[in-house]
């Protein structure tokens, strides 16, 4: 199985299957725009914890998500080709509605930050982290990358160490990002940022469906082979 030049069963090609893939679900270039707004009220080393704090939390659940969830699914019977297919869609869909509406998914993560912006609480985890910065889509779509491990035994862990590695690439982006979220702001803009949104969404949108196809082919290829066979 190969994504490009490179097998996935490579720690390298796995990285290179799981960064973009991860970058253009959870944005973290949009949605240090957003940190900056719902965090106007707080003084910059108040914002330097939060981020660091962010990027922490956001890591453990993008770990948690590729180690665990396909193993989980698979568990309650869900089979890896319909796991492939069922991640290729959602990740197909997800990117669908990035690419036709940013604008709406920028105002649904404004929402969703908004409790954020008043009160002197732990907001770290809820709702900075969880559902803004790694939410049920970005869950839902590390889960997806974890159902393209290879069959090769072997190939499994220098997979999962390419996600690994894609995974902290990306909370150490969220960490910088949104520590500097104003210098991010004053060079980009929103404009800026919705150019950025709609390219890593097309990425998405066809990295959704390179995994519903090889979930797709898994599937049919046992009844494609007993049909000739039989013909």
């Amino acid at each position: 199985m190969e994504f490009g030049l490179l097998p996935v069963g490579s720690l390298l090609g796995a990285f290179l299957l799981g960064f973009p893939t991860l970058f253009s679900i959870v944005n973290p270039v949009g949605a240090a725009l957003t940190f900056y707004n719902v965090t106007q009220d707080r003084t910059h080393p108040e914002r330097l914890v939060l981020a660091r704090q962010i990027g922490f939390y956001s890591l453990c659940i993008l770990l948690g998500s590729l180690w665990l969830g396909s193993y989980i699914l698979n568990f309650f019977g869900v089979s890896l080709g319909a796991l492939r297919v069922a991640g290729g869609l959602v990740v197909a869909i997800r990117a669908w509605g990035l690419l036709m509406a940013p604008e709406t998914h920028e105002d649904r993560k404004q929402n969703d930050a908004a409790p954020a912006a008043g009160g002197a609480e732990d907001v770290a985890f809820f709702p900075l982290t969880m559902p803004f910065t790694t939410g049920p889509g970005s869950i839902s779509v590390a889960i997806a990358l974890a159902s393209e491990r290879p069959n090769d035994g072997r190939a499994v862990l220098p997979f999962f160490a390419g996600l690994t590695l894609a995974a902290i690439a990306i909370c150490v982006l969220i960490w910088v990002l949104y520590a500097f979220s104003g210098r991010v702001l004053s060079r980009l803009g929103p404009a800026g940022a919705r150019v950025v949104t709609r390219l890593a969404a097309f990425l998405l949108l066809c990295i959704g469906v390179q995994i519903l196809s090889n979930g797709a082919e898994s599937l049919l290829r046992p009844w494609l082979i007993d049909t000739i066979k039989h013909v």
